[in-house]
């Protein structure tokens, strides 16, 4: 895997992945930054939710579930002192679908947390994880 990441100026940068994708890094205003775009910690927790996003998905396609929609809110909070890492982290999960067995939704919440997602594992190391799942029956 590979990355760029190249100073455009103040506070910004333009970050460029492997595979070509593109996004401005950048702080709000009142931390030298313009804010036109998200800080590197925000990219962090948004890394975390994907992640996770995606193996839950995955996971519940191979389980046969009903799955209409899913969104991941998450909420950090960091340390106060340098290096400021994550020290707790909420994930609340909102899983859609018609007639979804909670029990293989919590099984597959738990194989990301503990097995595949890999940002969950490192942020983990720093951070009490905590979360939550909401059951939303729909079509």
């Amino acid at each position: 895997m590979r990355a760029e990441v190249r100073w455009i100026g103040k506070r910004g940068f333009l970050a460029k992945s492997g595979s070509g994708h593109g996004l401005v890094v950048d702080v709000a205003p009142e931390s030298g930054g313009e804010g036109l775009g998200p800080s590197a910690m925000e990219l962090l927790l948004l890394g975390l939710g994907a992640c996770t996003a995606f193996d839950v998905v995955e996971i519940l396609e191979r389980m046969r579930e009903p799955l209409a929609g899913l969104e991941v809110e998450l909420e950090a909070e960091r340390a106060e002192a340098p290096p400021r890492v994550f020290t707790r982290i909420r994930m609340r999960y909102r899983v859609r679908g018609a007639g979804l067995d909670r029990a293989k939704v919590e099984r597959a919440v738990a194989l990301s947390a503990e097995k595949y997602c890999s940002a969950s594992v490192m942020l983990g190391k720093t951070a009490v994880i905590e979360r939550e799942i909401e059951l939303v029956d729909s079509p």
